[in-house]
């Protein structure tokens, strides 16, 4: 929700010659920074967890800034495919 706010304010909250991409590219930025801190390494030499929230914060992110811009179809759609491909059992092995 938070980016969807952001992306609106940016667009309809600024009188002039404001730029809603730079508003958009400072989310994306954001978002990877605050991902990329929900991912570590274990001792154990190959495994790396968080990876899954780091990915589902990424794609919430993206869906809250395509609500805020107005794509409905596209924000239902992606949830959907998100959804579904996180409900998807994990790989034995």
């Amino acid at each position: 929700m938070g980016s969807a706010l952001f992306t609106v304010i940016s667009i309809y909250g600024f009188t002039g010659s404001s730029d809603p991409s730079r508003v958009a590219a400072g989310i994306v930025a954001g978002i990877g920074f605050l991902g990329a801190g929900v991912i570590f390494r274990s001792m154990k030499v190959g495994v790396v967890m968080g990876l899954t929230t780091a990915a589902s914060v990424w794609i919430a992110a993206a869906i809250g800034m395509a609500s805020g811009v107005g794509m409905y179809l596209i924000s239902a759609i992606t949830t959907v495919v998100a959804l579904l491909v996180l409900y998807i059992p994990k790989a034995k092995g």
